[in-house]
């Protein structure tokens, strides 16, 4: 498992670093103004629409699959997937038709502030990006299969054709014709399924039409999926109300909290995703056969891992928040005022970080279990809270109101998910978890304070971008030598791991 977390983490930070081009490309051809903006919500309404049936899907189908296939057979399996993926066309071309009927309605739901060209041009991009839904649901679908199958890489792998197709896009809609961001959306989202097309076909799966409507798997699928459908849309209802209020806070708003979001979302994605990835098949399957001890041992690990990896990335956002804002996005048309709000909003995202990666581990384990209803309670009181920290914070702190409401909500629905699957499944390591975390956060704290150090000594000699750069690297080594010595199970493990290879080698 570490091994392929490892080698997923290696393809993710290419990846991410590959989505921050596609970030700067579009911060610097069109900045924090209206044409993100109308831009990001055309991405974001289809998301949104979809996201409900999508994490449903991704959730419900692996542990779904991996009872099929542990009490009936491949076969089976391979029947139930193909079943659902024609139902999942079925559903995508409805939702579309009700999206072209109703698209400017819908583009006013999400940002009320928009008016005028900002509105029409939302409007147009809107259209054209609610197609790209197709290719997301089936992609959720046969990146699970994969998944299930063993081969993590290929899905992983699905960002590359995504962000190439995308900077191409954004490229050309400047020279050309500004629907061009639109269209290179939708052909960027359809090249991550064509890649993971024959890959599936090469793990024995052969798409065929038709529906049965009496497939009891589908009919159980549906009833596992329910509550996290629930769950996910009364998330979305925070992303509505997120946008709505940042489009009326001020003009690019919505752009400044999307980029500090995606920085937040790079952490994620380095971090946890990973980690996560390889995770749920196997407690999933963990699940299926009883092994509840096995299932908490991994959990606690992955718990552990994803703190070792997630704490000090906080500490270093906190720190930099600015000068990462300006390193990344400070050029072109991202003026002075994008890069105030959008750093702004990454300081207090980043407050929550360690929240976001463990609400998602804690989740998929109380979905290994096929328990749906516990984290979509959870989702509901989270949201609220996050809603009523929205309006008042937004008051007094604007942008970066928003993202610390979502960062609290995020800590606190962590700390009721670790509450309830406690009470479920009793103690899975809470003493050792806990003392792990206080390690790292010291570690981290002496990591931040010996890098803000350098980086004050460097910026008398160094440019602002290199000064930050040899400050991060400066910062991490300090950490990795003081977790070395510090008897983290986990870290201790990975030593050893690198010593017997070299030993080997």
């Amino acid at each position: 498992m570490k091994k392929t977390a490892i080698l997923l983490m290696l393809i993710t930070i290419i990846s991410k670093i590959l989505g921050f081009g596609r970030e700067i490309t579009l911060s610097y051809f069109y900045g924090a103004s209206n044409i993100s903006d109308a831009y990001l919500i055309s991405l974001t309404i289809p998301t949104v629409i979809f996201a409900f049936i999508g994490t449903g899907i991704s959730t419900g189908y692996i542990p779904m699959y991996s009872n099929i296939q542990q009490k009936i057979g491949e076969n089976e399996g391979n029947r139930f997937t193909n079943n659902l993926s024609n139902v999942t066309i079925i559903i995508c071309t409805i939702i579309i038709i009700f999206g072209l009927a109703f698209t400017e309605p819908i583009v006013k739901l999400f940002a009320s502030g928009f008016e005028g060209k900002t509105l029409a041009l939302a409007v147009r991009f809107t259209k054209i990006s609610l197609f790209g839904i197709y290719f997301t649901g089936l992609m959720h679908i046969f990146k699970g299969f994969l998944q299930i199958k063993g081969n993590y890489i290929i899905p992983a792998l699905v960002g590359f054709p995504l962000n190439f197709i995308t900077i191409a896009a954004i490229f050309l809609s400047s020279k050309t014709n500004i629907l061009v961001l639109a269209i290179g959306s939708v052909i960027a989202t359809a090249s991550q399924l064509l890649l993971l097309t024959p890959f599936i076909y090469k793990k024995g799966y052969r798409h065929r039409l038709g529906i049965d409507i009496k497939d009891e798997h589908i009919k159980e699928m549906l009833y596992l999926a329910l509550p996290v459908i629930i769950g996910v849309s009364v998330n979305e209802i925070n992303v509505l109300v997120d946008r709505t209020l940042a489009s009326s806070i001020a003009v690019g708003g919505i752009s400044a909290l999307n980029y500090a979001n995606k920085l937040n979302g790079f952490v994620q994605g380095l971090c946890v995703t990973p980690i996560l990835t390889v995770m749920y098949p196997t407690i999933s399957k963990m699940a299926a056969e009883d092994n509840i001890k096995g299932l908490k041992k991994t959990l606690s690990e992955s718990i552990s891992s994803v703190s070792l990896l997630v704490i000090p990335a906080i500490i270093g956002a906190m720190i930099f928040a600015e000068p990462v804002v300006k390193l990344l996005f400070g050029r072109g048309a991202f003026d002075n005022q994008a890069i105030s709000m959008t750093s702004n909003a990454l300081f207090f995202y980043s407050i929550g970080m360690l929240g976001f990666g463990l609400k998602n581990i804690l989740s998929r384990a109380f979905y290994s279990q096929q328990d749906t209803k516990t984290p979509m309670i959870n989702s509901a009181i989270a949201v609220l809270l996050n809603i009523i920290l929205n309006i008042i914070l937004s008051k007094y702190l604007g942008i970066g109101g928003l993202a610390l409401a979502t960062s609290i909500s995020a800590l606190f629905s962590t700390v009721l998910l670790f509450i309830s699957f406690r009470k479920k499944v009793g103690s899975f390591g809470m003493k050792n978890i806990t003392i792990s975390i206080i390690k790292v956060l010291f570690a981290s704290l002496i990591m931040g304070l010996v890098a803000k150090i350098a980086y004050n000594i460097l910026f008398r000699y160094m440019g602002a971008n290199l000064t930050l750069i040899a400050a991060i690297i400066i910062g991490a080594a300090v950490y990795f030598v003081i977790i070395y010595f510090m008897k983290i199970d986990e870290v201790d493990s990975m030593v050893k791991a690198v010593k017997r290879k070299l030993g080997r080698g």
